[in-house]
């Protein structure tokens, strides 16, 4: 789901009385009767018996439409891109499906043919090329259980496990030598993140470098000479420390000294060795760049004072290049300057979009990166520094759609319920209209997270609802949402984690306001986080809503934080709060889905898969017994073979389908 630029305006006296008789009513349990217009068809359509289709569990849920099965497969036939990696030779490595998984592909130039390189029935959708030869690692999980092993795939096409075991593992950053490669594992002890280093031309098993403790640790990057490792400890998303660890001793050296709490993004050493990029929010609410002597520890700004994030970054291997990322409400500002001038240059051509990865060859001629629209697929692209020449190096298929019929989104801002210097509080809203929209339906997305941003990129599935079904989709940025300061960020912690559903109320009202919506056919879907609030949402303000679509939910906060692994465990706490706490276990288990299930009277689409480490699907199962048994009419689809996610083309597809019929008839 996605972005694009304007205000609300309507927050007028009327508007906020509405809000307030609304939010109050609903935190009370006590909404007024919507409109005849919004009251469920009277006879549902009839539901099916629990029944496979290949490695998906269908419960109690209706035959496709076939009719609509078919309008819908159009819009599933697009595939993507993404950059991975320069190689050496100055090709690239891509990710892109030309089966049901990503797969590693190389491209040897310009809209040159994808040669694919991995071959396996689970996606690879991550990998690093060695500094010399030709080289590579990869990252790749078992059906979805996270557990990644790290392999390696040398010049002559052969492949071989780095790792192995239950264990994850992450980061892989190569030496300059082209030789060995570090990266994080937890095969310690299945908690704490270590630095490992394997030796890719040895045969012999990695060697721990930094850890030993319960923390966690990532490398980041390798000084020119290969004698130290960049590593960050990370205690939060708010808070972590850099070190410079010695690469033959794993001896630590704190890059700064003040133990300061800050948020740190992503570092990498200085080309010429004298320095450390550091992006962090050290200087206020959004993270900016820094450059860092490792020696004095002091550092100078190198960003300008902006009120977005910096997101990303990377320097040219001479240092004559820095190229960094702004989140810009959303969308995504690319900016590279001359490190000696600071002038800018200003590579012309690139479409708008979100950027998802930004990377100079190994020369530091040509800047590669990826970029996608709610018009376009995501592909890759290159600007020559050198000769001021965009390069397209790939041109990812659409599938049957005119790309000129699509909807770009409005970006809307809306009032919640709370004020801000004595004025209420606006939230961003990315709304995709339907060309002839008049009094239609609203299907309200809801982003993962909990620390994630509804972003505008390519979603062939939102198109579909605007186009085909003249649905309204409306994709809020509830508080919580990166991208809009720490202090924004931190709004949902803890004992705060009510708030973002009070913001769905405040936008529910802003919908009911508007005279192209049909405020009585409003219904709420979202993943992960944004399954918890989909959730949330209907236990709240169901008399409001037509249904709602859950995706990995969490349903109770404590039953999650006891399931989900260790190595996650920590972090999360730190977002919803610590169950160990009894006021806190008892706040957690008040506002949770599972406890207030018998409240859900609305029909409800639940969707898992069973292999999903991060909100294990007991979470999912739990709940669907628990309104059931309340008497709600619950759709359920699990998948044997799928994780935190649907990655394989044929159950994402089945998953859509299922969604898509879901809100026709909760629509009619």
């Amino acid at each position: 789901m996605t972005r694009g630029n304007g205000t609300c305006g309507r927050a007028r006296t009327a508007y906020a009385a509405a809000l307030s008789l609304a939010l109050c009513a609903a935190v009370a349990g006590r909404q007024s009767a919507p409109p005849d217009s919004a009251q469920p068809p009277a006879t549902p359509a009839p539901l099916l018996p629990r029944h496979e289709r290949g490695e998906l569990l269908f419960d109690n849920i209706p035959a496709p439409d076939p009719a609509l099965a078919t309008r819908l497969a159009r819009y599933l036939e697009s595939r993507q891109a993404s950059l991975l990696d320069w190689l050496p030779d100055g090709s690239v490595l891509i990710a892109t499906r030309f089966g049901d998984t990503e797969q590693v592909h190389r491209v040897a130039a310009p809209l040159g043919a994808r040669e694919q390189l991995t071959f396996y029935a689970d996606p690879v959708s991550f990998a690093r090329a060695a500094q010399s030869g030709g080289g590579f690692v990869f990252l790749k999980d078992r059906e979805g259980d996270e557990n990644a092993q790290l392999y390696y795939r040398a010049p002559d096409g052969s492949v071989r496990e780095l790792t192995h075991g239950a264990f994850i593992h992450g980061d892989p950053v190569w030496a300059h030598d082209g030789k060995r490669v570090a990266f994080y594992g937890n095969d310690r002890d299945g908690a704490s993140y270590d630095v490992y280093v394997a030796d890719v031309t040895s045969g012999a098993a990695p060697q721990l470098l930094v850890g030993g403790r319960q923390d966690s640790w990532y490398p980041l990057d390798w000084s020119t000479d290969d004698a130290k490792l960049l590593v960050r400890r990370c205690v939060s998303l708010g808070e972590s420390y850099l070190y410079v660890a010695d690469a033959a001793s794993g001896a630590l050296t704190a890059l700064d000294t003040s133990g300061r709490r800050i948020g740190i993004r992503e570092a990498k050493f200085a080309p010429d060795g004298r320095g450390v990029y550091v992006l962090s929010d050290e200087d206020g609410e959004f993270a900016a760049l820094r450059l860092v002597d490792p020696v004095t520890h002091q550092s100078r700004r190198v960003t300008p004072e902006l009120n977005w994030d910096v997101e990303a970054f990377d320097a040219s291997p001479d240092g004559r290049y820095l190229a960094y990322v702004v989140n810009q409400d959303g969308g995504s500002h690319l900016v590279v300057e001359e490190t000696q001038t600071h002038g800018q240059v200003s590579p012309a051509g690139f479409p708008e979009g979100v950027i998802t990865r930004v990377a100079f060859d190994r020369a530091g001629h040509r800047l590669g990166l990826s970029v996608e629209s709610p018009e376009a697929p995501r592909d890759v692209y290159s600007y020559d520094l050198e000769r001021g020449r965009l390069e397209r190096w790939t041109r990812s298929e659409p599938g049957p759609l005119e790309t000129g019929a699509l909807v770009a989104p409005e970006l809307v801002r809306f009032p919640t319920w709370d004020r801000v210097a004595g004025h209420p509080r606006l939230l961003t809203a990315y709304v995709y209209r339907p060309r002839q929209a008049l009094h239609c339906p609203v299907v309200v997305y809801l982003r993962g997270g909990p620390e994630s941003q509804f972003r505008p990129g390519w979603d062939p599935f939102i198109q579909f609802l605007v186009n085909e079904l003249g649905m309204a989709v409306v994709a809020p940025n509830v508080r919580g949402s990166p991208g809009y300061g720490k202090s924004f960020l931190a709004l949902a912690n803890g004992e705060l984690r009510e708030d973002p559903v009070r913001d769905i109320g405040s936008l529910l009202v802003w919908i009911g306001d508007q005279p192209a919506f049909d405020r009585g056919r409003v219904a709420v879907m979202g993943a992960a986080d944004g399954g918890y609030l989909a959730l949330a949402s209907l236990v709240t303000y169901g008399e409001r809503l037509r249904g709602g679509i859950d995706f990995a939910g969490i349903s109770n906060f404590v039953t999650f934080l006891t399931h989900t692994p260790a190595y996650r465990r920590d972090l999360r706490r730190a977002e919803y709060g610590d169950e160990r706490d009894p006021h806190l276990r008892a706040f957690l288990e008040r506002i949770s889905p599972l406890t207030n299930a018998s409240r859900i009277k609305r029909p409800l689409l639940v969707v898992a898969g069973q292999n999903d480490p991060r909100v294990p699907a007991s979470e999912s199962e739990q709940l669907v017994w628990r309104v059931r048994a309340a008497g709600g009419e619950v759709w359920y689809l699990t998948a044997k073979d799928e994780g935190h996610g649907f990655r394989r083309k044929i159950n994402r597809d089945a998953y859509l389908g299922t969604a898509a019929n879901f809100l026709v008839r909760i629509g009619r």
